[in-house]
């Protein structure tokens, strides 16, 4: 849930800094990167397609021949081998479309699925606070409506849209063939289909492009109400998250109505250059064939060759709405696979010698005015356990956040050494309190975290967080299905996963926010200890929940609006009577203790 200055969820502004968009250039060139693994696919759909439509073009000379036989007066069987023609014609045809367009469906099926890990990999790796900016409404929007727009297009505009540019082509030089007099006259239909493209395709790329941010904001301001539902209702303000939603409906149902419209207008256009074309065609056959310079056969070719180019051509045309809607959808998806590389990863560093993570003046703000740590400086040496402490709000989340790289500071550096990472390759790994169980097995679950590990791996990390005993008890053991619609983990086995995955992921820096506040409840203890057991031979930063894991950790760092005010053991924090003092006292309950 986003919040503003003011500290209420939903009231986000329209002046959101959305995620980038990219240029249409970019869009191209990004497109010919995604299809250049694939050329040799793409070459043979083309040509089979081109085969198929060449082959399909026999069908009107074959229908002409047949109307010259019968203008002639010939025998009955002089059909025979037109009409036996016409069915193997058919047959052929049949066939090598359906293979060309197999291949270039898996081609675009290829490419999809190719952005689409790029889109999720980078998407993933942004900073949280560049898609706290943006809102989470932007991103669903990308991740949801644009993906199914593109995808819609490849499964069904790119193939049709291929071969009804093939058989336009393809079908003209055929009416050339027969007569260059019925090519031009069926070009007289272009300047109106032209100037009807044109039209649409300049106002179609700004409604589209619109209604898409549109549609984000929609979703983005339904998912503030709704997650921030509790705290609107408790202020009362219903009428204003309404009024707000309802606006924002509007906008997009105004710009869907436009489309409609714009639709509406281009398909009369259409109709004109139709009427136009065709008349002109069967105006030249008229004069050709009373000068004899055609038979009655060809100029009924030519006429049907121009018939048989109004599905092509509407199609083509028709799929400019297609491809200006996927257009859009795919420059906001590789707007966010384009944000560079410098943006989304944390920097790994050389740091001075025999530390491990160095934070150097950071400073970090979620907005103007709103500043949360102010130039914060600190050494985790390698192998040191270094518990954050602090009453709420005083940025130790956000300072384990940026260690983590989860988020890039707006001043300073953060640098980690670059030694050796762990099987599957993180250097940092962040636990936080929020734990999030995914659908599937419990072994599945865990091999998020290293795909390769063996079920022995498996059991070897779970018993490493005293947590085998009662995965093994589970119905059906590692092959229990979890989450939505499977085993229900409770919080505190929920986070004990969460440590296995830590284990088996083997970073040598783990930053755990807050990963053992389930130690209030029943098995506090084991929770405890699983999360020492995790950090075992690593080097840590812990924001502690419970001052006793402030006492077991090898220095404390004390945390006050934003600066670090202390920091060194916990007798020599206790002895120094400062702010951890003040707050050891009140936790061990000479009065009543702060929030941590």
């Amino acid at each position: 849930m986003t919040s503003t200055p003011s500290g209420m969820p939903g009231t986000a502004d329209d002046s959101a800094e959305l995620l980038p968009i990219a240029s249409g250039a970019r869009t191209r060139a990004a497109l010919r990167t995604l299809i250049r693994p694939d050329r040799g696919r793409a070459l043979l759909g083309l040509g089979v397609l081109v085969g198929a439509t060449a082959v399909g073009l026999l069908v009107q000379p074959l229908l002409g021949r047949i109307v010259d036989i019968v203008a002639d007066g010939r025998p009955a069987d002089a059909l025979t081998l037109p009409v036996v023609l016409l069915l193997v014609v058919a047959v052929v045809q049949g066939v090598t479309t359906t293979l060309g367009l197999t291949q270039v469906a898996r081609l675009g099926e290829t490419v999809l699925a190719r952005l689409r890990e790029q889109f999720v990999e980078r998407a993933l790796q942004l900073p949280a606070d560049r898609l706290e900016r943006a809102g989470a409404g932007d991103l669903t929007a990308r991740v949801t409506g644009d993906v199914a727009r593109v995808a819609e297009a490849v499964r069904s505009a790119l193939p049709e849209m291929a071969r009804s540019v093939l058989a336009i082509v393809l079908t003209l030089g055929a009416m050339a063939l027969l007569d260059v007099r019925f090519l031009l006259a069926a070009l007289l239909a272009v300047p109106v289909q032209a100037l009807t493209a044109r039209w649409y395709v300049r106002r179609a790329v700004t409604v589209y492009a619109d209604q898409r941010v549109a549609n984000g904001a929609q979703q983005q301001q339904l998912l503030e109400t709704i997650g921030g539902a509790v705290t609107v209702r408790g202020h009362r303000l219903e009428e204003q998250h309404t009024e707000k939603s309802a606006r924002r409906s509007r906008k997009a149902v105004e710009l869907t109505m436009r489309s409609v419209h714009l639709v509406l207008g281009f398909y009369a256009r259409l109709h004109i250059a139709e009427y136009i074309g065709l008349a002109a065609v069967l105006v030249t056959g008229f004069f050709l064939v009373r000068d004899g310079s055609v038979s009655i056969g060809t100029a009924t070719a030519a006429a049907l060759y121009f018939h048989s180019l109004f599905g092509p051509v509407n199609a083509a045309l028709v799929l400019l709405d297609d491809a200006q809607s996927a257009a859009a959808g795919l420059a906001r998806l590789v707007g966010v696979t384009d944000i560079e590389e410098s943006a989304v990863q944390l920097p790994h560093q050389r740091t001075e010698a025999g530390a491990a993570v160095t934070v150097d003046a950071v400073s970090h703000a979620y907005g103007p005015g709103r500043t949360v740590l102010h130039e914060v400086s600190l050494t985790l040496r390698a192998g040191e356990h270094v518990a954050l402490v602090g009453t709420s709000g005083a940025g130790k989340s956000t300072l384990a956040r940026l260690v983590a790289g989860v988020q890039q500071p707006t001043g300073g550096t953060v640098s980690v050494a670059q030694s050796a990472p762990g099987p599957a390759g993180p250097s940092v790994v962040l636990v936080t309190q929020e734990v999030h169980v995914f659908t599937g097995t419990l072994a599945e679950d865990l091999r998020l975290a290293r795909p390769d590990a063996t079920d022995a791996d498996l059991r070897t990390a779970l018993a490493t967080v005293h947590a085998l005993e009662w995965a093994e008890a589970l119905p059906e053991g590692l092959a229990t299905v979890v989450g939505e619609g499977g085993h229900r983990l409770d919080p505190a086995r929920a986070q004990q996963l969460a440590l296995a995955r830590l284990v088996l992921a083997d970073p040598p820096v783990a930053v755990l926010d807050e990963a053992t506040a389930e130690a209030g409840s029943a098995g506090a203890r084991t929770l405890e200890r699983s999360a020492e057991a995790a950090l075992a031979g690593r080097t840590a930063l812990v924001v502690a929940h419970r001052l006793t894991q402030a006492v077991a950790a090898d220095r404390i760092v004390v945390l006050e609006a934003g600066r670090v005010v202390e920091s060194g053991t916990h007798d020599e924090l206790r002895t120094a009577d400062g702010p951890y003092a003040t707050l050891w006292r009140a936790w061990s309950g000479s009065r009543a203790a702060p929030h941590l």
